[in-house]
């Protein structure tokens, strides 16, 4: 068995390369139009992202207006992920039964729903309520990403494929900062989530017009023999699974507590807030972006996917785990230059997360594989901003849950490395003991010319 770093100029990777080079590509790779689906799965999960991350923004104003103790706060930003997070799994086999394409449409046009609707109550009970929904449209966002990057990129694609959506995923919270504290700070913090849920429905246009059918009906009717024991069985299912963890625990600890943290807890103005963390999460995109591109290069050279996937993840990993640490003792002077670079970090190795369910998983399994990964990995969505909120009523202070994020990250780190085996496609018919799969799971299956 491989070792968590493999060498170098292994054979699946010099494979991927020679068949690139001599433009063996699928018709589906050279098709322009799919660049154009990847410029609209970019924009929905930065959509995806300000529609999550919009109550933390609102948190300083909603929690004078509503009365709410820091620990009510926290179940309320912890709400979300209640149904994200158990609606994984069935859509994960949502986006491999159906036409991805509909599945994610119906899930866009609820969660857009669902944060118009927010505007219009009051209440702790009605606000709850609704984040749930929110939740339920929101699940089938990953899994369809999973789905149609895995079905349309070659393994030295990936990296940047998955960084447009990192990139995304970064610019929601930023963008949200940076618009949303300005226009919550002006306006009030209605008018914000209105606007913003009524415009994200013009998403739908485009994706109805460029998004191609078929992208799950195409798929053999024997792909579906994989079931999730089969895929739990697998030791890299379970590398994968605690490592999302903990990567989300940062993520989402930054992305409902950050907006709070800099306003009570280093003083900062709504304004002052809004730039100092749409700073972190623009350098997060920025990485994201910079950092995919070479790890793509790096597999494109030569090197394996597993050095390159697990180097970039536990790199970034441990990096974000220090800076975590180091902004919970640092003086105001110069937390924001120790925070920030926790954005790069974050970047570095949420590009290449995904890349590595997408290649081990295969096509065919894609939906479901990063539906369990995400289930398991969104448990620290509901974890994290109620836990910080319980130790923030007790305490008063910040140093607990930051101390906290840095040992998980550190802890995603061993996860990804050594918990992950190697980076290469899962041969489902042997380890199933069920023959009948219509191709073979290969990581060059239908790919995208970025």
């Amino acid at each position: 068995m491989a070792g968590p770093l493999a060498p170098m100029n292994s054979g699946p990777s010099r494979d991927v390369a020679a068949q690139e080079s001599a433009g063996q590509l699928s018709p589906q790779e050279q098709g322009a139009g799919m660049n154009r689906v990847l410029f609209l799965l970019g924009l929905s999960v930065l959509i995806n992202y300000i529609d999550r991350s919009n109550l933390s923004i609102a948190a300083p104003l909603l929690k004078d207006e509503l009365g709410l103790s820091a620990s009510q706060l926290g179940t309320l930003l912890s709400a979300f992920f209640w149904t994200y997070g158990f609606m994984q799994i069935p859509a994960g086999w949502l986006v491999d039964r159906f036409d991805v394409k509909w599945v994610f449409a119906a899930g866009f046009f609820l969660w857009s729903a669902a944060t118009a609707t927010t505007a219009m109550l009051n209440g702790f009970a009605a606000l709850i309520a609704i984040r749930i929904i929110l939740g339920v449209g929101e699940s089938v966002a990953f899994p369809s990403y999973a789905k149609i990057l895995s079905s349309h990129f070659t393994e030295s694609r990936r990296g940047f494929a998955n960084s447009a959506i990192m990139a995304g995923l970064a610019l929601g919270p930023a963008v949200g900062m940076l618009v949303g504290g300005t226009v919550v700070g002006r306006f009030g913090w209605r008018p914000f989530f209105l606007v913003l849920g009524l415009g994200s429905l013009l998403w739908l246009v485009p994706w109805l017009a460029w998004m191609p059918r078929g992208t799950a009906a195409s798929a053999p009717a024997s792909g579906t023999k994989v079931r999730i024991p089969d895929i739990l069985r697998q030791r890299s299912a379970w590398g994968t699974c605690v490592g999302q963890f903990c990567i989300n625990y940062t993520l989402y600890f930054l992305v409902t507590w950050l907006p709070f943290y800099l306003v009570r807890g280093r003083n900062l103005s709504m304004d002052q807030m809004a730039k100092v963390g749409g700073l972190v999460f623009l350098l997060t995109s920025v990485a994201g972006i910079a950092f995919g591109k070479v790890s793509d290069r790096w597999i494109l050279a030569g090197a394996s996917a597993t050095r390159v996937r697990k180097t970039m993840i536990g790199v970034g990993q441990t990096g974000l785990g220090v800076c975590l640490a180091l902004t919970a003792v640092v003086p105001d002077n110069i937390f924001v230059w120790v925070l920030a670079p926790g954005g790069i970090f974050l970047g570095m190795s949420g590009g290449n997360c995904w890349a590595v369910t997408q290649t081990v998983a295969g096509p065919r399994v894609a939906g479901r594989w990063a539906g369990v990964q995400n289930f398991i990995g969104n448990l620290a969505g509901a974890v994290a901003p109620a836990l910080t909120g319980y130790l923030l009523g007790r305490t008063g202070r910040f140093y607990w849950p930051f101390v906290i994020a840095a040992a998980v990250s550190c802890i995603g780190t061993l996860s990804w490395v050594f918990g992950v085996g190697p980076v290469e496609p899962v041969d489902w018919e042997k380890k199933t003991g069920r023959s009948g799969f219509g191709i073979a799971a290969s990581p060059a299956t239908g790919a995208l010319q970025p």
